[in-house]
């Protein structure tokens, strides 16, 4: 709980305390991760970041320098702190930081260390030895919250100290380094001159100005290369200002500039326009041969000359060191995994004698750096030769390596280049810093291509003929081999498409298929439903055909046979007026208790026994419904029955004569008529009765709900009452307590002054002395 402890001290009112407790966390936090982890989730952040904003940001004192450098100590190379640091949105509360005004002049030197080193932070979250993922995702929050947009406010106001500036510049290089979204942000941003020119514009004018500042030069050098990283895009503008189609004769451009700073007499702007450039084609292919084609007037009367051309005729003239490894970093760049460059390089017949000459040359220290170039640069041709000239074939270049340089010889010169002291220090990180401006000779990109191609030459220079050609063999049945494989993964492809098709065929019938039989079953059932009919009405015409020669012969069968049916008739019509009389019993009752139900009602009576009876008038009400559906089922069982008879007596009639037998049917039947319909007339009074009951008891059901709720109330109250005077007891009993405490107290205090000799007076004592006092005021009152 030490450094917990030590935490808040940060919180402490006291400022001296406050301050030196930030001292000590510094001290403890440099180089230990276990404390710094332990600080950090000790919400160290938030309370520094605070504190930061009360003393004034980069305006405030001391104490904003010492949360800063504290702030630095918890997030370098501390990747959990810094991700915690994302998580927690302490990101969006960097940018008013950098919220400077128009008027810049006059700063203190508080300030410019102070804003310093929250440069510094930022450049902690983005750093380039980060893993990918942590800075990439910084580098999002960082746009989105706009912090890039502050930095590049800053980056183009006025009257910004130089140190300040510069550690801006490498700020948002290092924000922009490998993010297209910044990157896009970054070539949108001009500068506001008259007329407004791009950000990277003005940027490149100071690199390749003699007179500005050396670490400025390499701050922008460093921007121009974040901006390029992974930026193809990037590189398409640039190398497109240099193509005569897109020169622009009234403004000047990226291109114009690179190439003014190539060929200028400063060997400073010279290294840092051929490293600019090589950036430009780093890992794209499509920009070197884009370059190819851009051609330089270098004096009037004269033709153009190509710009491949005019780097190796200045590399011949014999400018200084610095100037000649810019151009030939650049020329391996250039060439490398490009063959058709690697072919117009060649193409110029003094390109090779020349770097044989300075290979095989015995020259000083100096100059071994560029012999080891050149060696890289000749080793490159023939790595990359895709043997188009006859006069220098990847055989031919060795076999001039073997004769005029020797080939043990050549690799010691390529070796040169690795030895070099500058060479590791530039391979350490991407960012250019040189303690002077002599000792700016490598650039870290092209570190990395040396690494991949030193060996690779040294083995391609080593091979022999023989080998090379078992090489080409191999390779030769490797891409023959690739392209069988080829031809039969398209096989395999288009075989695959048309099995898919065949599937989606077959599904289609499939379904289809489906379809007709579901058909052919439905019209089958279809036939068989007609032939039943057929069969049907075929023996009802026999039966119809029968009966008729059977009324013929003998027409009182039919009346004996109605005389029975209207019997049957008779019965059943008695028996539904009985239950027709049970049902008209059964509703008095029900009125009845209705009745009686809602006269209760009106009382307060208990929940449960009313809704028993409701209960049992509900199954009463039930079984009368289905009473009622059943008897109406079977009065339209009788107006069928009824319907039947008076056309079977229609179709006797008018076969035979009619009787006196045939007349008193009628007359029956006429009364069964007048009594179906009254038995339909009550039938209906009873459905609307009982309709009248369902209203009464839904009437009755609201009712007892409302009461229910109206207890359920009271006894909630109640409930409350009881609590309240429970509570009030307990506070009373307490107090009864507290006073007995009080009086023992008083009585063991009054006998320890007894104890001692003291007068002491009781409660009785006072008592009486108060009732004497009364009674003598009660006299003189009286005297008075």
């Amino acid at each position: 709980m030490g450094v917990s402890r030590l935490m808040d001290l940060l919180a402490d009112s006291r400022e001296v305390i406050r301050n030196d407790g930030l001292l000590l966390l510094q001290q403890l936090t440099k180089g230990n991760a276990a404390i710094q982890k332990i600080v950090a989730f000790e919400n160290a952040f938030e309370r520094l970041l605070d504190i930061i904003t009360e003393e004034g940001s980069s305006d405030g004192g001391i104490v904003v320098e010492d949360c800063l450098l504290l702030l630095l100590n918890l997030l370098k190379n501390n990747s959990s702190n810094q991700n915690f640091f994302k998580e927690g949105s302490y990101i969006q509360r960097m940018k008013p930081w950098f919220e400077v005004g128009d008027d810049n002049s006059g700063w203190s030197a508080q300030k410019v260390t102070n804003l310093h080193l929250m440069l510094q932070l930022v450049r902690v979250m983005v750093s380039p030895v980060n893993s990918p993922g942590a800075t990439s995702s910084c580098q999002k929050s960082m746009f989105q919250c706009g912090l890039l947009q502050q930095l590049c406010t800053i980056l183009m106001a006025t009257g910004v100290p130089a140190d300040i500036l510069t550690e801006t510049i490498n700020t948002v290089s290092e924000v922009i380094r490998g993010s297209q979204v910044n990157q896009d942000y970054f070539a949108s941003v001009n500068a506001p001159s008259n007329p407004p020119r791009p950000a990277i514009v003005v940027l490149l004018m100071s690199m390749v100005n003699e007179r500005q500042p050396f670490v400025l030069r390499c701050a922008v050098l460093y921007c121009f290369q974040c901006f390029l990283s992974k930026n193809q895009k990037g590189q398409g503008e640039i190398v497109a200002t240099l193509l005569p189609s897109t020169i622009d004769a009234n403004s000047i451009s990226a291109g114009q500039l690179l190439c003014g700073g190539l060929f200028s007499a400063d060997s400073l702007s010279n290294w840092c326009a051929a490293v600019a450039l090589a950036h430009a084609l780093q890992d794209n292919l499509t920009q070197k041969e884009q370059l190819l084609r851009v051609q330089l007037a270098t004096s009037l009367g004269k033709p153009p000359v190509s710009l491949l051309q005019q780097c190796t005729n200045i590399l011949s003239q014999g400018s200084k060191v610095q100037t000649r490894v810019g151009l030939l970093m650049l020329l391996c760049t250039w060439i490398s995994n490009c063959p058709i460059a690697v072919t117009h390089f060649l193409h110029n017949q003094e390109n090779v004698p020349f770097l044989t000459a300075q290979i095989s040359e015995n020259l000083g220290e100096d100059e071994r750096l560029v012999q080891g170039l050149c060696a890289l640069l000749l080793g490159i041709c023939i790595y990359y030769n895709d043997n188009s000239l006859e006069n220098y074939t990847k055989e031919k270049l060795k076999q001039l390596i073997e004769k005029r340089i020797g080939k043990e010889n050549f690799v010691e010169k390529l070796g040169f280049i690795t030895k070099h002291e500058l060479y590791s220090r530039a391979a350490q990180k991407p960012q250019p810093v040189f303690p002077s401006p002599e000792q700016m000779l490598f650039d870290h990109e092209f570190t990395r291509l040396v690494k991949e191609l030193e060996g690779v030459i040294t083995k391609a220079v080593h091979k022999s003929s023989e080998e090379e050609k078992k090489e080409e063999e191999v390779k030769k049945t490797l891409e023959q081999h690739d392209n069988i494989v080829t031809q039969y993964k398209e096989l395999i492809r288009e075989q695959d498409a048309q099995i898919q098709e065949l599937k989606e065929q077959v599904a289609s019938m499939s379904s289809q298929n489906e379809q007709m039989q579901a058909t052919v079953t439905q019209q089958l059932s279809q036939i068989q439903q007609h032939k039943d009919q057929y069969n049907i009405l075929k023996l009802k015409l026999g039966k119809d055909n029968h009966s008729q020669s059977c009324s013929q012969g003998d027409g009182s069968q039919v009346n004996g046979l109605q005389t029975e049916e209207l019997t049957q008739l008779k019965e059943e019509v008695e028996e539904l007026r009985k239950q027709h009389a049970l049902l008209q019993t059964l509703l008095k009752d029900k009125d009845a208790l209705i009745d009686s139900l809602r006269l209760e009602a009106a009382q307060p009576v208990e929940g449960s026994a009313r809704g028993s009876e409701n209960t049992e008038l509900l199954k009463e009400l039930e079984v009368l419904r289905s009473q009622s559906q059943s008897q109406s089922v079977e009065i339209d069982q009788l107006k069928t029955e009824k319907q039947e008879l008076v056309r079977k007596a229609e179709a006797g009639s008018s076969d035979t004569v009619p009787s006196s037998a045939g007349s008193l049917d009628t007359a029956k039947l006429a009364e069964l008529e007048s009594r179906l319909t009254a038995q339909t007339t009550e039938t209906e009074r009873l459905k609307e009765e009982t309709k009248s009951l369902v209203k009464s008891r839904a009437d009755l059901e609201q009712q007892l709900a409302s009461a229910t709720s109206t207890v359920a109330i009271l006894q909630t109250e109640k409930s409350k009452l009881q609590t309240e005077v429970q509570e009030s007891k307990k506070e009373q009993d307490d107090l009864l307590m507290l006073l007995a405490d009080q009086d023992q107290k008083i009585h063991s205090l009054k006998q320890k002054l007894k104890d001692l000799g003291e007068t002491v007076e009781d409660e009785d004592d006072l008592d009486t002395r108060d009732q004497t006092d009364d009674d003598d005021e009660d006299e003189e009152d009286v005297e008075d």
